[in-house]
């Protein structure tokens, strides 16, 4: 399993970081952690696979639905 999170749709609501804090983070400054190293979208590695039912959770409870499963 792969993610993208679209940082131009992200408001840094924090909500993944509840679902799926194996893989979301938020930094010092209260922005999630992926904007230092991606500007528009960030696309992960292949993620394992005992994070993959809490990562399915932060894609639902996204309220800007800015995170998306890719192949």
């Amino acid at each position: 399993m792969k993610i993208a999170v679209d940082l131009t749709k992200c408001q840094n609501h924090g909500q993944c970081t509840y679902s799926a804090s194996e893989v979301f983070s938020l930094d010092d400054n209260g922005e999630l952690s992926f904007r230092a190293v991606a500007k528009d979208e960030y696309v992960s590695g292949e993620l394992p696979g005992s994070v993959a039912e809490d990562v399915e959770e932060a894609i639902d409870v996204c309220p800007v639905q800015a995170i998306r499963q890719v192949d």
